[in-house]
């Protein structure tokens, strides 16, 4: 079975580090982790106009936006 790592929408940060959309994965353990991990640098790295959050969707990883719109601009 197929587990995926979903970003919700692609803010102009995760467009200008050219960030994929889905990416699959062979294991749900290893889709936890690269989530998790991209997570990490979303919040970490990215413009911090507005913060990521996990959620497990049916087997599946998808990374949102905490609150409203993206307020990121691609020069930060």
């Amino acid at each position: 079975m197929e587990h995926h790592v979903v970003i919700e929408k692609l803010c102009s940060c995760a467009k200008k580090e050219e960030m994929s959309q889905i990416t699959t994965f062979d294991s749900k353990e290893g889709a936890q982790e690269a989530a998790e991990t991209k997570l990490a640098h979303m919040n970490g790295s990215f413009c911090g106009k507005h913060e990521f959050q996990l959620v497990e969707v049916n087997d599946n990883f998808v990374i949102g936006m905490v609150g409203g719109g993206c307020g990121c601009k691609s020069g930060h």
